[in-house]
């Protein structure tokens, strides 16, 4: 249940162990004891005492060589141990692993490019987008205190008096007296007196008396 684990583990120790020593023989890894501590190297236990943990095969000694940058180490271990086949088909592996990761950093440099330009094209925008509501604020600014000038360049006509162009308050009715109201004064004019007419009647001689 724990090989993966396990073999990642083990991985990991032969790629460091490779790393320290790059030496041809660094493809074993051994678990020593030494004053009471496990003690993981590449060689045997001192006195044949200790446990072989891993033990590399030709692929994975190959791919070490390889990613260490010593290619004519690993082409001189697969000429020795005549597999040299497996030597091409790793080289080839090693290197479309290199163009993969080239590739991968290209596309994210691409991204980040375009992603730069898309943040500068926004903020372009947005900055257009600012100016034009200050100058829409700076145009209404000025047309107000230009109405307001015009307001102020108006003449004012202060000397009418509160009862200017108002028609008398008597007229149609009786005028007041001394400034003061007197009853009687807005009362209705009374109707006139209806004219009185006296019969006329005949008399001698012909004419009329009224």
């Amino acid at each position: 249940m724990n090989s993966q684990p396990h073999a990642k583990r083990l991985f990991c120790l032969a790629a460091i162990l490779l790393a320290t020593s790059g030496a041809a023989g660094a493809q074993d890894i051994y678990k020593c004891t030494k004053a009471g501590q496990a003690v993981y190297t590449d060689r045997p236990c001192i006195g044949g005492k200790g446990e072989l943990l891993h033990q590399a095969d030709d692929t994975e000694i190959i791919d070490q060589y390889l990613d260490l940058g010593q290619d004519d180490a690993a082409k001189r271990y697969a000429v020795s141990h005549n597999i040299a086949s497996l030597y091409k088909q790793r080289l080839d592996a090693r290197k479309q692993r290199i163009e993969a990761k080239a590739q991968q950093q290209a596309d994210e440099a691409e991204a980040d490019r375009q992603q730069q330009e898309a943040d500068l094209r926004q903020a372009q925008i947005d900055a257009a987008a600012a100016r034009g509501r200050l100058q829409g604020e700076n145009d209404a600014l000025r047309q107000q205190n230009a109405m307001y000038q015009q307001q102020l360049a108006q003449p004012v006509y202060d000397y009418a008096g509160p009862y200017y162009n108002a028609a008398p308050g008597y007229w149609g009715g009786i005028p007041p007296y001394d400034g003061h109201h007197h009853p009687g004064d807005n009362k209705p004019p009374r109707p006139p007196t209806p004219p009185v007419f006296h019969p006329c009647v005949p008399v001698a001689g012909g004419t009329v008396k009224c």
